[in-house]
């Protein structure tokens, strides 16, 4: 009987995972917060340690708010109110703060700005700082989970380079390269095209929400729409991998925290040693590698003012890993004691599917009334662009002499096109990078929606596979 009960348990966990239920519920759930009881939304997401101690920070932003009303724009006090305000919390509730400063406070309030806290902790009144800003949710998700997410995109682009691989040898590797370009360049081109035509010059900062891919939706609907086992399933997955990995690359380099500072970067370097000494020495647990290594990366990334999420893929690729690439995301778990590499993922990966609840719940709660021209923008980049800029580039690179795999028509490019427009997570996450500084709350959230709303195309790629008819794996199977 308990182990009936053992089974239905695990059945119900895979499905879970199967489906990106977890990342679909933060979604709901988010939304419902942000719509019906904002407040308390964002004291969850951003002073989440409030709910531990008992102690709210809304003192402090009505504290905020008056100074703000009575001192004004005091500008040239600004930076000497900030000092004694590092000097003396309790001159700092009495009035140290200026105009500037609340606006500061605000934003970051508002927006879970991470560039004062993260670096400096020169924001104070309402807005969680301190060790209560690295206990919230929003820090504890954005800089640290996912860097375990992107982690095990780094292990699927290592593996991709194997023998067996979808980019060993090089040559087959162009096409599905040539489509991530074109998955990039596509949305980017549609972004900004859509901003000159309707005249909006300021949202041309946003030019990096549409440029990746989600993952794991990706994969889902993909399996959906092809069938198990259909080789445009990996060709979209290497894309997905590929796009995420230079969404996270644009963060990095045009939306950094502050600006960047570039030495700092070199403590990757001793990471990346770390690491390949464990090789070397054939250590087994894949534990010191990513607690050991990765904390170097992450420490000179952090410190640099460059996103932290990129942390394990200049480490993760140097764990010892199998001869030959076995197949992205695959089902037989034969294999996954084999390795470190495959250890880690195996142990890792149920961990980050459930844990993308919290990635959504931090990062999708935005209000319905932020909804605008920006948000169709988004919309429509992730659509036409990826679609078309795939279907371009990797169709080109067919008369270039580099065709597509094996099985794959072009009406299977054209679908996966349309597939790889599902943006949500990565969108979402570069959304919360891109726009900051005050009024940006507005221009965040249409952003999201339009991130929100590219879930849409997953009924959009469905109906048009049945049109094309492109769920014949077995027929591909027996024809090659």
């Amino acid at each position: 009987m308990s182990s009936h009960h053992s089974g239905n348990g695990n059945k119900i966990l895979y499905i879970a995972q199967e489906f990106s239920l977890p990342l679909l519920l933060g979604v709901i759930v988010s939304l419902i917060f942000a719509n019906f009881d904002p407040t308390l939304y964002k004291r969850l997401v951003y002073d989440t340690s409030s709910f531990f101690t008992g102690v709210e920070m809304d003192h402090g932003e009505e504290h905020a708010k008056d100074s703000s009303e009575k001192e004004g724009d005091n500008g040239d006090d600004a930076k000497d109110k900030k000092e004694a305000h590092h000097q003396d919390n309790d001159h700092a509730k009495d009035g140290a703060h200026t105009g500037d400063v609340q606006t500061d406070e605000s934003h970051s309030e508002e927006h879970g700005d991470d560039h004062g806290d993260d670096h400096g902790d020169d924001h104070g009144g309402g807005h969680a700082h301190g060790i209560a800003h690295y206990l919230s949710m929003h820090f504890l998700v954005n800089e640290l989970f996912m860097v375990l997410f992107f982690g095990i995109a780094a292990k699927e682009i290592a593996e991709s380079c194997l023998p067996g691989g979808a980019l060993n040898p090089i040559s087959r590797a162009v096409n599905p390269l040539m489509g991530t370009i074109g998955g990039v360049v596509g949305p980017v081109g549609v972004y900004l095209l859509l901003n000159l035509v309707m005249g909006e010059q300021s949202w041309q900062k946003g030019w990096g929400i549409p440029t990746a891919t989600d993952i794991a939706l990706a994969w889902l609907i993909a399996r959906l729409v092809f069938g198990t086992g259909h080789p445009a399933i990996s060709f979209l997955l290497l894309l997905a991998v590929a796009d995420d990995g230079i969404g996270l690359m644009i963060i990095a380099l045009f939306y950094p925290t502050a600006p960047p500072v570039w030495l700092n970067v070199l403590w990757v370097l001793p990471g990346m040693a770390i690491a390949y000494g464990l090789r070397l020495k054939n250590v087994q647990n894949w534990v010191p590698y990513i607690a050991i290594g990765g904390a170097f990366s992450w420490w000179g990334l952090y410190s640099a003012h460059l996103h932290p999420a990129l942390a394990l893929v200049p480490i993760v690729p140097l764990l010892p890993g199998p001869k030959r690439d076995e197949g992205l995301f695959q089902d037989d778990t034969t294999t996954i004691e084999v390795d470190p590499l495959n250890r880690f993922e195996h142990s890792m990966k149920g961990f980050v599917d459930f844990g993308l609840f919290f990635f959504a719940f931090a990062n999708a709660g935005v209000e319905f009334s932020s909804l605008n021209n920006l948000t169709w923008i988004v919309f429509l980049s992730l659509l036409i662009g990826k679609t078309v800029g795939i279907t371009f580039f990797s169709w080109g690179a067919t008369f270039l002499g580099f065709p597509l795999p094996s099985g794959m028509k072009l009406k299977h490019l054209v679908v996966a096109g349309v597939i790889a427009g599902l943006g949500l997570t990565v969108a979402l996450f570069v959304a919360g990078q891109a726009f900051k500084g005050p009024g940006s709350e507005t221009l965040q959230g249409a952003a999201k929606m339009g991130a929100l709303f590219s879930g849409a195309i997953a009924v959009l790629a469905l109906v048009l596979g049945r049109i094309l008819g492109v769920k014949d794996g077995d027929d591909v199977v027996n024809n090659d």
